[in-house]
């Protein structure tokens, strides 16, 4: 039996799996990939200490840090369910197989809602974006279309207005439906324009983005603006199916967690990064959060003895 089982592959999971192993925790991280979420982006400006990296170097390195961990156990495989037992829980993987543990962390990560649109996969990383936190500075001096019309969709034209020549919001409905406040200050900024009733159709470009085609559904004319990136804000989901019957969620599918130590409602279960209902879904709070998750989880460990 293992006293902690990590799930996941991103920052969050990479974090916890070398805080366990520096405490000399028998553990072991399941993940059927490394990276996370940001290894779509072509480049990274905002991971600390580092001052450019692409999305897929930084998995790679995340893989790597993971692997030179002393006494840590990588088990390449999809986890499907987390189940209760007497003494701990069973995290049961895609292949079959079952692995018993005192003690789990979940940092399973989201992932990014997308239009599933013509020409959108293949420029994922050239131009089309999930993160203005993160990629916003990359597009200075463009021409940027924002696609959702909530509070993600207002937030990311407000991180592109220091940066983007123009900003096109096109909202699916006839009103946005994000905060009133910051769509004030999206229609006072003088960069924006929020284009209603679009509902995106195709994504243009052969090497990068050059244009977005959207439906105007009010008139059901198709129309074409020309952009150089593209950011898709449409939502995340969570990947929490696995402890959903487990563990207390939000409406969003989000798992509930104590913002100091990363518990969740079960005991012996902690959850960090962007499948927990905390603020700001950014690599460098998930990995701190589950180095907070993962101090807390050893001191739970040593008191049960």
């Amino acid at each position: 039996m293992y006293e902690l089982i990590i799930v996941g592959g991103g920052p969050a999971a990479t974090s916890a799996g070398v805080y366990a192993a520096r405490k000399k925790i028998k553990a072991a991280v399941i993940a059927d990939s490394f990276g996370g979420q940001s290894i779509v982006s072509d480049k990274i400006g905002n991971w600390i200490g580092t001052k450019l990296i692409t999305g897929w170097d930084l998995a790679r390195q995340l893989e790597e840090h993971l692997r030179d961990q002393e006494g840590l156990d990588i088990i390449e495989e999809k986890a499907v369910e987390v189940v209760k037992k007497e003494g701990g829980f069973t995290v049961k993987t895609e292949p079959g197989k079952e692995y018993e543990t005192k003690a789990v962390i979940i940092c399973s990560g989201g992932r990014h809602r997308h239009l599933g649109v013509p020409g959108e996969e293949k420029l994922i990383g050239r131009g089309i974006a999930f993160c203005s936190t993160c990629d916003a500075p990359f597009f200075k001096g463009k021409d940027v279309a924002v696609v959702g019309g909530g509070n993600s969709g207002l937030e990311a034209v407000m991180d592109l207005v220091p940066y983007a020549n123009k900003i096109y919001l096109l909202a699916r409905g006839g009103k946005i439906k994000g905060d009133p406040g910051t769509h004030e200050e999206v229609l006072k900024c003088g960069r924006a324009e929020v284009i209603y009733n679009a509902e995106a159709k195709e994504i243009l470009g052969e090497e990068t983005v050059s244009g977005i085609k959207y439906t105007d559904t009010a008139s059901g004319e198709e129309k074409e603006i020309s952009v150089q990136g593209i950011f898709v804000e449409i939502g995340t989901t969570p990947n929490s199916d696995m402890v959903k019957d487990l563990v207390e969620l939000n409406e969003r599918g989000e798992i509930k967690v104590d913002a100091r130590t990363g518990r969740t409602s079960v005991l012996g279960i902690w959850a960090a990064g962007d499948v927990t209902d905390l603020l700001y879904k950014q690599s460098n709070i998930a990995a701190g959060d589950a180095a907070r998750a993962t101090l807390n989880a050893y001191s739970y460990l040593k008191e049960r003895g």
